[in-house]
């Protein structure tokens, strides 16, 4: 007692009545906080009174500590013979209801306390219901193969707690909604029909015991409706059958509403594993901002059904579905949590208040609207126990005279004015935030074009409606929303007509339209992005209409944040890639994770935050993590299969613009792969191979796992013609056979690539031998004469085999990258070391006097260009550009990235850095021109 006494902060106002004295009479020897607590208690609530006196005894010592008296409810709620659990039952629903309640009114408990308090009596009246109605049918011996002791642990049968109860949020009054599941497999095919009986007439049992209003109250009122297809479906129903069903016929409403699912009793662990299973149909991969529309239609739904529209009037207004009210909180905190927890697992919280600040965190929702709303809905909740306190009544609704008024104050401890004046404020703020978001979902983003703005080609427009992601009603619906908007952006284009048939292959290419389209529509800053990419980037507008998902990470939280590095972003991958366990899921997770980052990349150059050296070094990181990220993968994939990697194990060489760290949106990744078996003859598996065999299909694996098209497309085209003996060698080398290969038989071009190679995954020792071995064929003497001879030689076969396409080819032609990278090679291999950036062979090439020191600054301004026009190029075009498809923000584009006004002076700037670098490197190989041709000859 006199626990509770000092831990009492405030007291609810007193009536003088005849109840307060009745109560006060129960506990002559109460100190006076309890005896005024019982009196404010009595005398405005008469369930509690009645209460009361009925666990008078009970009460008394309870007093002394509150918590552990309920706790030892909670723990004792099996502990009696199967024909007295039903009263047991009631009476501990008393006792927990009453003392939380006094707790409560006291201010002593915390709303997570009471609730808490409510909820874990529920779990174990329903276990003990639960474990009555099982045991019965194991005596009877209609659960086939299972005992008593079975029985204890569900004996494969699982109830599943939903809505509140799920959620650990239960109220004074609360239904308790349950799905009741068993796990077929427990059984053979032949006892499935007798298992199914005897768990339906067990969950049947259970439920009455809960369910049943006796003399001696009642425990819980159990909703089993929840179940798929309630109306024909049994009252426990197989696992299977229920995943067929959410697979098949799930709707968004049912997707809510595993967000708060729970085991709270029976076979905890079949529970569990039933919800991961689920977790697909709950949980989207992509963003889902169509489930906002969905969320708004329910809830205007229940307004119009229960009558709840219009403005907020005190009297008689519902606290739950009411304007501004405790649902709107839910499906504004249960709504964003659908939308992303497919990607961010830390979403997938059950708590009301925990999943407003786990969104806040995550930057979902303002912190200050989180905040807000988390203080609003504690407020709603308590208002809401009060108004049950009352008479222990499944109501929300506040009271509809002055009377009952004066009542919920003394409860709340306010005054009447002071009440009045806080609940019109909070609902009336509640309803302003979260109607806010749902309001979004149907209005258009923007005022449609005006009239005197451009007029488009009506037979462009009209044959929208055929394509098919404007097919379905809803993509048909959502879009004829976006249209004016959208129209409105095009028609601001510098030539609208040709964006409209930019945008017009765009939404031809889109095969489903409802989630794009619910995105803009909540999203509408995106449409400003959309129209940007499609009227300047016909390979990027292609590739989003495959890959409109892409538009998530957009709004991710992160899209404009620092760049994490090659090491961040394999951290990100792992992390993706270990929420898989399938091999082919992680594939396809690798694809969608590389694809946003991708597409991110591309997005900032094409909006001009990134230039076009930052751009190439970040494709160049995201390359890398992937293959550092993915290796491992395919070698634990191919492992379960051949065994280990045989020896010391495989190592991924970067060639090309892979090994430089400068990448195109467009770039294959050239590779080489090097293993030491370490005289292992061959692996230790089920299915064991020779070391040689084994390494070549490791790397073929490797090879598929990246280019495959699945169904998120491939990852990048993979070269491996760089490897020794090019395309008639294996496509995996052994350590020796490198060496061996390097430092007799190599040519010299393929020295000068390896001036540019780097590990990039595999073991560390293996990788700093083969990086060691490198740096030692390199750095061997070799005459410079032959070497630039060789040079001159290889750049007349380019400049025959692949000759310039037009001034946007930035690789092929004299002056431009290719070239440049050949001299630039031709000075490391001289000097003996490698140069990966062209900017260190060029400063080799001077220090090895091939040019002058005002040449290598020409040459590295003309590489500038040339690499920021062939970054700009390759994400407009996957190939080549040419200047019939270049539109003019395309051109725009390019201007700005080589930072001048017109596209004249593009031309000429572009006419004359080629002809600069071409007559530099031309006038550095003159001498050994001659003998190239006759070593042709």
């Amino acid at each position: 007692m006199r626990t509770l006494a000092r831990q009492i902060t405030r007291c609810p106002r007193i009536f003088t009545t005849d109840q307060a004295q009745d109560a006060r009479a129960l506990f002559p020897d109460a100190p006076p906080e309890i005896s005024a607590l019982v009196a404010g208690a009595g005398s405005t609530s008469p369930y509690l009174l009645a209460l009361m006196q009925k666990e008078t005894d009970w009460c008394r010592k309870a007093f002394d500590d509150p918590a552990a008296a309920v706790q030892r409810v909670i723990d004792g709620a099996g502990d009696v013979a199967p024909d007295q659990l039903a009263n047991h039952l009631r009476q501990g629903k008393r006792r927990v209801a009453l003392m939380t309640g006094l707790a409560d009114l006291a201010g002593a408990w915390s709303l997570e306390d009471v609730t808490g308090a409510l909820t874990d009596f529920a779990d174990a009246a329903t276990q003990a219901a639960l474990t009555a109605g099982l045991k019965a049918q194991v005596k009877r011996g209609k659960l086939p193969g299972m005992t008593e002791e079975d029985a204890n642990t569900g004996a494969g049968m699982v109830v599943l707690a939903m809505g509140k109860m799920g959620a650990r949020e239960l109220n004074y009054s609360s239904d308790i909604d349950l799905i009741c599941l068993f796990d077929e497999t427990r059984f053979d095919p032949t006892d499935f029909h007798d298992a199914r009986t005897a768990f339906v007439r067990a969950t049947r049992a259970m439920s009455g015991m809960l369910n049943d209003l006796t003399g001696e109250g009642y425990v819980f009122r159990t909703d089993l409706r929840l179940r798929p297809d309630s109306g024909v479906t049994p009252v426990c129903m197989a696992m299977e059958a229920a995943e067929r069903y959410y697979e098949s016929l799930g709707r968004t409403w049912e997707r809510a509403a595993y967000i708060k699912a729970r085991p709270a009793a029976g076979d905890l662990a079949a529970g569990d594993q039933f919800l991961s299973v689920l977790r697909p149909f709950v949980w989207r991969k992509h963003l889902d901002f169509a489930a906002i529309q969905d969320a708004h239609d329910m809830r205007l739904a229940i307004r119009e059904h229960k009558g709840l529209g219009g403005k907020v009037s005190l009297s008689g207004h519902n606290m739950k579905l009411g304007r501004g009210g405790i649902r709107e909180i839910e499906f504004f905190t249960q709504t964003r949590q659908l939308i992303a927890g497919g990607r961010d697992p830390d979403l997938r919280v059950r708590g009301t208040c925990e999943g407003m600040a786990v969104l806040a965190d995550k930057e979902w929702i303002p912190a200050d609207a989180a905040e807000t709303l988390c203080d609003h809905y504690r407020a709603h909740r308590t208002v809401e126990h009060r108004v049950q306190m009352i008479r222990d009544a499944q109501t929300h609704t506040l009271p509809q005279s002055d009377e009952g008024f004066d009542r919920l104050a003394a409860m709340m401890d306010m005054d009447l004015p002071a009440l009045r004046s806080d609940l019109e404020r909070r609902l009336e703020e509640v309803h302003q935030l979260t109607e806010g978001f749902f309001a979004g979902s149907t209005s258009s983003p923007t005022p449609a074009a005006a009239p005197d703005e451009h007029v488009f080609d009506a037979a462009i427009v009209d044959r929208w409606l055929s394509y098919p992601a404007l097919r379905s009603a809803r993509g048909a619906e959502l879009f004829a929303e976006l249209k004016p908007g959208l129209l409105a952006r095009l028609a601001r284009a510098t030539k609208p007509d040709e964006a409209l048939l930019a945008f017009d292959g765009f939404l031809g290419g889109l095969p489903a339209g409802v989630q794009l389209f619910s995105l803009l529509k909540i999203n509408p800053q995106l449409s400003d992005l959309l129209v940007d990419i499609v009227s300047a980037s016909p390979a990027l507008a292609a590739y989003l209409s495959r890959n409109a998902s892409v538009f998530d990470a957009v709004i991710g939280g992160d899209f404009f944040s620092d760049w994490p590095g090659e090491d961040g972003l394999l951290e990100s991958l792992t992390e993706a890639l270990e929420a898989e366990e399938d091999y082919e899921a992680r594939l396809d997770t690798c694809r969608r994770w590389a694809k946003e980052w991708h597409f991110r990349i591309g997005v900032h150059h094409l909006r001009g935050l990134l230039d076009a050296a930052t751009v190439g070094a970040q494709y160049a990181d995201l390359a890398r993590a992937v293959l550092r990220g993915l290796w491992p993968v395919v070698i634990d994939e191919f492992s379960r299969r051949h065994g280990p990697p045989p020896g010391r194990g495989a190592v991924l060489v970067g060639m090309g613009s892979l090994g430089a760290r400068r990448l195109t949106a467009a770039s294959d990744l050239d590779m080489i792969v090097v293993y030491d078996s370490a005289d292992v003859e061959s692996s230790d598996g089920k299915r064991p191979l020779a070391s040689r065999l084994y390494y070549a299909r490791l790397t073929q694996a490797m090879i598929t796992a990246m280019t495959a098209p699945m169904a998120q497309g491939k990852l990048y085209e993979v070269d491996m013609r760089l490897r020794p003996s090019g395309t008639q060698g294996p496509v995996a080398t052994s350590l020796a056979s490198f060496e061996s290969y390097q430092m007799g038989q190599a040519w010299v071009w393929e020295h000068l690539a390896l001036t540019r190679a780097e590990c990039v995954a595999g073991p560390d020792d293996l990788m700093q031998e083969v990086s060691g071995l490198c740096n030692k064929v390199l750095a061997r003497p070799r005459d410079r004469a032959d070497t630039l001879h060789e040079v001159a030689a290889m750049r007349a076969r380019l400049a025959t085999a692949k000759a310039a396409g037009g001034i946007w080819d930035a690789k092929n032609g004299p002056g431009r990258l290719q070239d440049i990278e050949l001299l630039a090679q031709a000075g490391a291999l001289l000097a003996g070391t490698t140069a990966r950036d062209i900017a260190s062979g060029i400063a080799h090439a001077e220090q090895q006097k091939i040019v002058s020191v005002d040449q290598a600054e020409v040459l590295r301004k003309v590489y500038r260009t040339c690499w920021a026009l062939q970054a700009a190029t390759r994400l407009l075009s996957p190939s080549v550009l040419r200047e019939e498809s270049l539109g003019q923000a395309g051109l725009r584009f390019l201007c700005r990235t080589h930072e001048v006004e017109t596209p004249k002076e593009l031309h000429d700037h572009l006419t004359r850095s080629y002809a600069q670098a071409a007559a530099i490197i031309g006038e550095a190989l003159a001498d050994y021109v001659d003998k190239a041709d006759r070593g042709q000859s």
